[in-house]
């Protein structure tokens, strides 16, 4: 019977907000992430959460599949949902797009010509290019190619490569001068690739084009695998008028963020 009044309804606890709830469910997925083979109580003592509200929520999470039991009974990991969520974010980032911006500053800082290339078969392909305000290089055009081992860009590629992939690619290149600087035996390219990979980048000192000298570094992605190399050329008597360390510097740092665009994490 109506008696003007309201009836109030038992509705239970009241529900949390849903931002609140995913910040929840967000800090969750990266403490495992930090912590795999955590127990449902340990993640609650760090989130400083009630126990039966985390069990609730990693239950949740276990049935979306983006965490899973671990080996040890009653501990547990980030699941293959998010690792197949996250490989298609991976998938998405488009090196040309995260580079690009980078390449802008060191434009702008060196005045040189910058260079994104990739490797496709044993050449290294330019999609990328900052023309440079001194001088027009020929030798890498936007589109063009060279082989691995000629140039700073194209031997970072090769220089971060499992060393194992070299021994395929001694068989397979022809090791013709193109200057007197070129590299034409084995075991001058493997002292160069060698010496890349202790270093963390490469220098091109005219063995491409006399009077043109480069620095490269090797950009890598999410896997830790080599995506890409980031190089600036320019005439040898500017670009490495203080032996080259300003343009390795800045060569060197903006490899790293672009590497850190795409998700690697040294």
């Amino acid at each position: 019977m109506w008696t003007g009044r309201a009836r109030r309804r038992n509705i239970g606890p009241v529900a949390e907000p849903r931002t609140k709830v995913l910040g929840k469910a967000g800090k969750l997925l990266e403490l495992l992430a930090a912590n795999p083979g955590t127990t449902a109580p340990e993640l609650a003592q760090l989130m400083a959460e009630p126990r039966p509200s985390v069990h609730r929520l990693v239950q949740d999470l276990v049935a979306l599949g983006y965490v899973e039991p671990a080996s040890r009974p009653g501990t547990y990991q980030l699941g293959l949902g998010l690792f197949r969520l996250g490989s298609v974010v991976a998938s998405r980032l488009d090196v040309r797009e995260r580079a690009r911006p980078v390449m802008e500053e060191l434009h702008r800082a060196l005045e040189e010509t910058v260079y994104l290339v990739v490797r496709r078969g044993d050449d290294a392909v330019c999609i990328e290019r900052v023309e440079g305000l001194h001088i027009r290089s020929m030798a890498l055009q936007l589109g063009g190619s060279l082989p691995l081992h000629l140039g700073a860009g194209p031997r970072a590629l090769l220089a971060f490569e499992p060393r194992e992939s070299w021994d395929g690619y001694f068989q397979r290149a022809t090791l013709e001068a193109r200057t007197p600087r070129t590299p034409t035996t084995r075991a001058g390219l493997l002292a160069l690739l060698e010496e890349a990979r202790h270093r963390g980048y490469d220098i091109s000192d005219e063995d491409v084009t006399v009077g043109i000298a480069s620095v490269g570094a090797p950009v890598f992605d999410h896997t830790g695998s080599v995506r890409a190399a980031l190089s600036v050329g320019g005439m040898r008597s500017a670009l490495m008028d203080d032996g080259g360390e300003k343009a390795v510097k800045l060569v060197t740092e903006g490899a790293r963020e672009v590497s850190r665009r795409l998700g690697f994490e040294p």
